[in-house]
């Protein structure tokens, strides 16, 4: 796992974590849009590094990572805890544990209600595919990329990516997404926001979504009607800081501390 800082030290801390098999990178829109306001501190998930093989092995393990690199620089709360899709789901244990104080959560996509054996047994070998021709340079799979994937810019990020991943990791990686669940209800003072699309592939982020307001029905949700999963934050970045933004202020103009 790395750690990429940006913005000013005395700043209020933003941590922003990426999605499966996601470069730390393609936060980088979000990066610089926040950075002014914020320190900003981008995780780089085992399993995902571009400099090195690592491994992925549970969200509680990436979890339980975050929290110590912040212990160990003398930080027990952010003022800003981002996640997208698997990613989100590591937040969401970070502030299940209540180790790290968190004062606003943000969920994107994250799958909070567990999926299927079929299912997971089904996006297992879907990524599998995805990593093993990316590996390849197979050119069908390199046109699709910013067509349904990221922006050209992120290739060759995700191509370092690729090639460091393992088998292990993304069946790691499937089965701890597909296995998370909102067991137990937290009550803190944490805010939170969860956005979702509502394409065929937002089914699950739809129905953690709904079960998230049961369980705490002060959480406002996003939908982007029409969109895909992570749509909006990698190919509009600009109404997703927005909206983000938005939800931030409020919590400055209640007063909120």
């Amino acid at each position: 796992m790395n750690f990429y800082e940006f913005g000013d030290e005395n700043n209020p801390i933003m941590v922003l974590i990426h999605g499966v098999i996601q470069p730390w990178d393609s936060m980088m829109e979000q990066i610089e849009y926040f950075r002014v306001d914020y320190h900003i501190y981008a995780v780089e998930l085992d399993g995902h590094t571009q400099n090195q093989p690592t491994e992925f092995k549970s969200l509680e393990a990436e979890a339980k990572e975050i929290e110590e690199f912040f212990f160990q620089k003398g930080i027990n709360q952010v003022d800003v805890l981002c996640g997208f899709s698997m990613g989100g789901a590591v937040a969401h244990v970070v502030w299940k544990n209540q180790r790290l104080k968190v004062r606003n959560l943000i969920m994107d996509g994250a799958p909070l209600v567990p999926y299927p054996k079929m299912m997971d047994t089904f996006m297992t070998k879907n990524y599998l595919d995805i990593i093993h021709k990316s590996k390849a340079r197979d050119a069908k799979t390199l046109e699709n990329f910013e067509k349904n994937f990221l922006p050209k810019k992120y290739l060759d990020s995700y191509l370092k990516l690729a090639d460091n991943m393992s088998d292990e990791s993304l069946r790691n990686i499937v089965h701890s997404a597909s296995t998370s669940a909102l067991y137990t209800i937290i009550r803190n003072d944490s805010r939170i926001l969860y956005i979702h699309g509502t394409k065929m592939n937002e089914m699950y982020s739809k129905k953690s979504a709904k079960l998230l307001k049961k369980a705490y029905p002060e959480a406002e949700v996003i939908c982007y009607n029409g969109k895909a999963h992570l749509e909006c934050a990698i190919y509009e970045p600009e109404v997703w800081c927005k909206d983000v933004r938005e939800f931030l202020e409020n919590d400055e103009k209640a007063g909120v501390s």
